[in-house]
Parts: C-alpha cells; sequence; structure tokens
C-alpha cells in the first residue's frame, strides 16, 4: 500500500513485482494521463526499473478514423492470449503512413506496461494490477504536447483537443488510479509516486 510518503521508482518496481497476477500469469500496468503528460517517458523508466518490462503503445491501437475506439483489438489481440498466457500478436499503425504496417509480439511477461491515453480505461481495469495517473493538468500537458510535435501536427491537434476531452467526460482514468505519478522538477529529481484516489498498490 503506498502511504504518504513518496516512492522512488525502484520503489514502485518491486511494488509491482510483489502484486499478484491480474491477467493470466501478467501483472497489467496501466499509465494513462493526458496527451502531452509524459507517459511513454515515465513508462519506458519504469519498464527499465522492472528489468525490461515489454511495454504496449495505445498509439500502437489507434487510428486516425478511431482515436478511442481501439478497445476491441486490445482485449482480442492482446488481453485474452495474455491472459491464456501465449503471446499476444498485433498490428501497429503507421501514422504517417495512415494504415497498420507491422505486427509485433507482445509476451507474457510477470509485468506488462500498456500506456497511452485512455489506457486505464473502463473496459481495461478489470484486467489490471495497477493503475497510475501520470499527474498533470490537461492544459499544461497538451501545452508540451504540441511543442513536441511542433506546427506541422497542428491540425491532428485540432481534432484531438475535443476527442480527448470527450473521452475523459464519459470515462475518466484518474478518480480510479492506485497512484499518482508527479513530474520531476529536474532530471536528478526524479519522479515521486503518491497515493491516487482509487486505492492501494
Amino acid at each position: 500500500m503506498i502511504d504518504r510518503t513518496d516512492l522512488s521508482l525502484t520503489d514502485l518496481a518491486e511494488r509491482l513485482r510483489a502484486l499478484p497476477p491480474s491477467l493470466g500469469p501478467v501483472r497489467l500496468v496501466a499509465v494513462d494521463g493526458h496527451a502531452g503528460s509524459g507517459k511513454t517517458t515515465f513508462a519506458a523508466r519504469l519498464a527499465a526499473a522492472l528489468g525490461d518490462a515489454p511495454v504496449l503503445h495505445t498509439d500502437d491501437l489507434a487510428s486516425h478514423a478511431a482515436l478511442f475506439d481501439w478497445q476491441g483489438r486490445l482485449v482480442d489481440e492482446v488481453l485474452e492470449p495474455l491472459g491464456r498466457g501465449a503471446v499476444a500478436h498485433y498490428a501497429v499503425y503507421d501514422w504517417r503512413k495512415r494504415h497498420f504496417a507491422e505486427q509485433r509480439a507482445l509476451p507474457p511477461a510477470p509485468v506488462v506496461i500498456i500506456e497511452g491515453v485512455g489506457a486505464g480505461r473502463r473496459v481495461v481495469r478489470p484486467y489490471l494490477a495497477c493503475l497510475l495517473w501520470m499527474e498533470l493538468a490537461e492544459g499544461d500537458s497538451w501545452c508540451r504536447g504540441q511543442r513536441r510535435d511542433g506546427p506541422e501536427m497542428s491540425a491532428f491537434w485540432a481534432g484531438w483537443l475535443p476527442a480527448e476531452r470527450a473521452h475523459f467526460a464519459a470515462d475518466p482514468s484518474r478518480p480510479h488510479a492506485d497512484a499518482l505519478v508527479l513530474q520531476p522538477a529536474t532530471r536528478a529529481e526524479g519522479y515521486r509516486v503518491r497515493p491516487g484516489p482509487g486505492g492501494t498498490i
């Protein structure tokens, strides 16, 4: 259980390893938050702390035509095989060429991370061992994301912002988060992890 003392990334990894499996042999951990909140970077660092745990990016499942309507593919292609202890295989969307391209494999490792906007959505939560929320306000996240992507992605962001707002209005993740991940003030400081509104790890 997370108490009011901040956890380091190493401490968090140890807590996650100690959780009971939530999906067959897998402890499925979601990293959710607003676009631009640092989910991908944090998930990569958490995966490293876990000994190179596999990471599934929801951007690989989504597409221009279905920004948030990817839960069916997630359940059928990823969650069901992992729940059987089998390797999952799923098609990865190419955002530049606008079609699904390569197939990717995801093994049923002791801990598997799923990261992306909506990773902690309602349909996924029953399969999760832990839901982590990147604690950065939507305005700050979106500004950072748009700076990262540059002006060539401005048309995409114009469509994304109302879509994300509508998604979280209908299916909010933060109220169910087991822990909140606070951004480091400096690169040297590192992340801080605090209790979330939804529970314990």
